[in-house]
């Protein structure tokens, strides 16, 4: 029986992908010698299983180029990301999308020294982005010339491989393929979406779907990935909004109007006061009678940008260019102060489209009452001239908290924090169903909330206190993300009404939607790039500048092109989709085989 489970248990190591313990790989990590087999470089290739084709097209070249591949398949993202972390890689297939619709966020957070995913400390390339980041224009887009140049070709940091469109399924026969949005850079638009039968919006449940099951927190600041993006961003109002082409909007936000003062440094919010925070109770969704004050906008972006508020904080490189967030008192200061580029007054800029005239500012969430004239006005300084701050905002990890419902929940001591025993405010265990520490404690001041989840779904019930009225107010009054990992499976689940909403179809499965009368595709540009991600500490490919360029060299993006019928684009780098910079990648054999001769000469 002993030998019988030894075997079953090595079988199921090798259907994972030959996947190896901590131990195992610090053990060859430690040895320089794990790069030599059979007279060739020895490349662990480290990936998910949804993207297998992409790990077998990058075996192939490797191995065309002289390399014994190994690959390093995981089952899912959490998976994945514990590989990742502990350094079991020498290639990790990545990808990114830029959900601000910015080219600095393309690039800090992933490989600013210290960023909150970067494994890169380069402070010639940390320079590049600093300075680029304050630039519009021909000048910015020259800058990031030379901080591709230095990413991509000098050092070989990563490898692209392409660019994706979108491709968003919808079933058709239910739901109005009018209201389904598909923004370049911003997450699904829930409030929008509507039944055919209009009727069915108050009764029937919309279901929507994501890969991925187990949610890094419903705090919008703690986590940036795929489990919580679409989520949060439902379930927390911004002070701006992305349009579907990536404009910075007031619309659909907390603020009516934003505007940038003169110096770029400087820039003004004022808010409106039709949105309450949502709490649950009794598994239904209800109006807290609190509103959404620019008391909680200055506790949220203070911690937003704060890295030592929360533990585990993922998103406060997005907005260390805030240096103060205040709320504005005297009228005066609008009046004298003039909008960028223009002789008009801050005041008369805000003062557009209001419920009525501005009477009085407020520091007192109390005393606003914007029908009678009464409002609250924040303030945001940047260090520098920075307008990038403003798509930074619009992030979900901008979403505005209660800072009431937060520090009540938040009780520990951070640097002493241990997620064992204490609870921090949005931990998924709270709202999962059977956990020991369910008790939803979620405020909610987006559209929707979540009420509870398990592993096979996440329920949101709209918020009754979401600008009720207005043409913002959710449309569909229950929503559920079904949660199904294998995307053929979520296909078919699609076109058997199961889901109503596939937000990512994959280009090979583009003509069974199209061909499918239940069914309609919707089509959009995308800032998601895919590319290899190079181990930085402990492998060979850490120390070589030459070996990563024989890696680099040895991608071609024709073949992925064409293994996705024409529905990928070459890529540079993460900012490839959003600045042109005239740089290209070509696959040169040529070139593999000098770098590769570098590298031996230099061992």
């Amino acid at each position: 029986m002993k030998k019988l489970l030894v075997f079953l248990f090595v079988a199921v190591l090798a259907l994972a992908g030959c996947v190896q313990t901590k131990t195992d790989v610090e053990g060859s990590k430690d040895s320089k010698d794990n790069n030599k087999s059979n007279g060739k470089v020895a490349i662990e290739v480290l990936g998910m299983a949804s993207a297998e084709e992409d790990m077998n097209i990058v075996r192939d070249q490797l191995v065309k180029n002289g390399f014994d591949v190994k690959l390093n398949i995981q089952p899912d993202y959490g998976s994945f990301s514990a590989q990742k972390e502990a350094g079991n890689y020498d290639l990790a297939l990545s990808s990114w999308t830029t959900v601000t619709g910015n080219p600095d966020y393309a690039v800090r957070g992933l490989f600013k020294t210290g960023g909150d995913y970067s494994v890169v400390a380069d402070s010639k390339l940390d320079a590049l982005i600093d300075e680029a980041s304050t630039l519009t224009g021909e000048e910015a887009a020259a800058k990031y010339k030379d901080l591709e140049q230095l990413l991509v070709f000098d050092q070989a940091y990563i490898a692209p491989l392409y660019i994706s469109n979108k491709y968003q399924g919808i079933y058709s026969e239910l739901v109005n393929p009018k209201t389904v949005l598909l923004p370049k850079s911003r997450a699904q638009v829930w409030e929008k979406i509507e039944f055919n039968d209009a009727a069915k919006n108050a009764t029937e449940p919309l279901i929507l779907h994501q890969t991925i099951n187990s949610l890094t927190s419903l705090d919008p600041i703690k986590g940036n990935d795929g489990s919580i993006n679409t989520l949060n961003t439902n379930m927390y109002v911004r002070l701006v909004n992305l349009t579907d082409t990536d404009e910075v909007v007031s619309d659909g936000s907390l603020s009516y109007n934003h505007v940038m003062a003169e110096g770029n440094q400087e820039y003004y919010f004022i808010l409106r006061d039709d949105i309450h925070f949502a709490a649950v109770k009794d598994g239904a969704a209800v109006d807290t009678g609190e509103l959404v004050s620019a008391e909680d906008v200055v506790f949220s972006l203070n911690r937003a940008k704060d890295a030592n508020s929360v533990p585990d904080h993922r998103t406060y490189s997005i907005h260390e260019n805030i240096e103060t967030v205040e709320i504005v008192s005297d009228l005066a200061e609008l009046q004298s102060k003039k909008v960028a580029g223009s002789e008009q007054s801050v005041l008369d800029a805000l003062s557009q489209n209001l419920p009525a005239s501005i009477a009085q500012l407020t520091k007192e969430k109390g005393a606003v009452h914007n029908a009678a004239g009464a409002y609250q006005v924040v303030k945001i300084t940047t260090p520098t001239p920075f307008p990038q701050v403003l798509n930074y905002l619009a992030h979900q990890s901008g979403g505005i908290v209660s800072e009431k419902q937060v520090t009540s929940i938040n009780t520990y001591d951070v640097a002493s924090y241990d997620p064992d025993k204490d609870i921090a405010y949005g931990d998924q265990a709270t709202i999962t169903e059977g956990s020991a520490t369910f008790n939803n404690q979620l405020y909610a001041s987006g559209p929707y909330i979540l009420v509870k989840k398990n592993d096979y779904e996440a329920q949101f019930v709209k918020n009754p206190a979401y600008r009720a009225g207005s043409e913002y107010e959710p449309k569909i009054a229950k929503i559920n993300v079904r949660f199904i990992s294998d995307v053929d499976s979520a296909l078919s689940a699609l076109r058997n009404g199961e889901i109503h909403v596939l937000q990512t179809v994959p280009e090979t499965k583009l003509d069974i939607v199209k061909s499918d009368a239940k069914l309609t595709l919707n089509t959009a540009d995308s800032n998601a790039v895919s590319y290899l991600q190079m181990n930085t500490s402990g492998r060979a490919v850490s120390d070589s500048a030459d070996l990563r360029k024989a890696i680099l060299y040895s991608i071609n993006q024709d073949e992925f092109i064409s293994y996705y019928q024409g529905n990928k684009k070459p890529a540079v780098s993460t900012v490839s989709p959003l600045i042109d910079t005239g740089l290209k990648l070509e696959a040169d054999s040529e070139k593999v085989k000098e770098f590769i001769k570098a590298y031996n000469d230099n061992k």
